[in-house]
């Protein structure tokens, strides 16, 4: 069983070492800065404009299709009122030109408290140590092949652990997405028909945020908790 265990082990230990790999890129990588973003997607960017002219293009074309609506007022057609459908479309114009001055603002007052998060405290962290203390651990209170458990858990440690990496991942990109379609989104709030629209993008947007946070918060968590783990291994 020596050569198992010693096979086991090295397995063992290389998976850890790709998860310390793992956490050390992801958890540089996310956060309420677009910068990653567009590193990664640089077309968002340049694209951005054709998403800003298309949205002045909708209010406008909104604005005129409800202006001739009320032409059709005595048929039964309802319309919206021509003086607040232009005092709306001005408004959401203006807005749609500073819709980058606003999503950059709201991405700031988030980054605020992820920074917090990111920058307390902690335990000292490296994944590569988990596998020996495990070993220890198991060599005390089990018989017959330590590795080969040592590997199974080591396995359901990290498979949950990348689980939990790539869903923040995910929000981060989901994130970079509304930010640089939101001109479009912007331009629903012209119209009291499509304003369902513009508040269902907003409460999105702000979901995201908030659930950006509370991955790095979980994150954090679990970080705090295997670092602590390693530091007393055998203490309750």
């Amino acid at each position: 069983m020596g050569i198992l265990d010693g096979i086991v082990e090295w397995i063992a230990e290389q998976v850890m070492n790709l998860l310390d790999l793992i956490t050390t890129s992801v958890l540089g990588a996310l956060g309420c800065d677009m910068s990653t973003f567009l590193r990664y997607f640089p077309a968002a960017e340049s694209m951005y404009r054709i998403f800003v002219a298309l949205a002045i293009g909708l209010v406008l074309l909104n604005w005129i299709w409800q202006i001739f609506k009320n032409f059709g007022l005595i048929a039964g057609i309802e319309a919206e009122d021509p003086v607040k459908l232009s005092s709306r479309s001005i408004l959401f114009i203006v807005l749609i030109f500073s819709c980058e001055q606003i999503t950059a603002l709201a991405l700031s007052i988030a980054g605020t408290p992820y920074s917090w998060i990111l920058d307390s405290n902690l335990p000292p962290l490296n994944f590569a140590d988990f596998n020996s203390v495990l070993l220890t651990i198991l060599g005390v209170c089990a018989n017959g092949s330590v590795a080969l458990i040592a590997l199974i858990l080591v396995l359901i440690l990290a498979w949950n652990y990348v689980k939990l990496l790539f869903e923040a991942a995910e929000r981060y990109i989901l994130l970079g997405v509304l930010v640089y379609t939101a001109p479009v989104a912007f331009s629903m709030g012209s119209s009291q028909t499509t304003s369902n629209i513009f508040r269902a993008w907003c409460r999105m947007f702000a979901g995201q945020l908030f659930l950006l946070l509370m991955n790095a918060w979980c994150l954090r968590l679990f970080t705090s908790m295997v670092g602590s783990f390693l530091a007393n291994p055998l203490s309750l």
